[in-house]
């Protein structure tokens, strides 16, 4: 989780960043109301799986990008990029589930999705381990993330609500994870504008 600001012998770039629990608390909300979603629609249609489950994407794909700025992660460097390629790719696999609807397609497209975002989540966390604010939150978020695409192929075929079944309950794992962070970084920062 995203560790309590020291005010002494931080690092570089793990200091407080004013805007950035903004886009992770939006982001856990995203996520959280996808999976509760999940939860209570008791027999969902192919069509809601769609619309749901593509728009849950496309929220995290966006907020994904407008992260980048936030974190302070310069858009030339490697991170940047990996960060903006991972909401580029979980932005479009939600684009195309809005668009178009199906058991098959939902499980390949999302598993797609989140696999890529996770594995780039994961690779950014470790680049970045020890230097910024949220690297331990990217290497769960990416584990989280490859774990739910390893299992969406399975459920293929039980239909649209063991697939939002799935999918949503990797929302809510990393719902959980992404609110926390962003309330450590609310809290962050305000300690930071409080102190002279």
């Amino acid at each position: 989780m995203t560790q309590p600001r020291t005010p002494a012998g931080t690092t570089s770039g793990t200091d407080a960043r004013p805007g950035l629990w903004r886009p992770v608390l939006l982001r856990s909300a995203a996520a959280l109301v996808f999976g509760a979603l999940t939860i209570f629609w008791a027999a969902p249609s192919i069509e809601v799986m769609g619309w749901s489950g593509g728009l849950y994407l496309l929220a995290t794909g966006v907020l994904l990008l407008r992260t980048v700025p936030a974190a302070g992660l310069p858009q030339g460097a490697a991170p940047g990029k990996m960060l903006a390629a991972a909401g580029a790719v979980m932005a479009g696999a939600g684009f195309s589930l809005v668009l178009m609807h199906g058991d098959l397609l939902f499980g390949v497209v999302a598993a797609v999705g989140l696999g890529l975002a996770g594995a780039l989540e994961l690779a950014i966390g470790l680049t970045l381990r020890g230097r910024h604010v949220l690297a331990r939150d990217w290497i769960t978020s990416g584990i989280i993330g490859l774990g739910t695409a390893a299992l969406l192929p399975f459920f293929i075929g039980l239909g649209a609500h063991a697939l939002l079944g799935v999918a949503g309950g990797g929302a809510i794992i990393s719902g959980v994870l992404w609110v926390l962070s962003g309330l450590t970084l609310r809290h962050d920062a305000r300690s930071a504008a409080g102190n002279p």
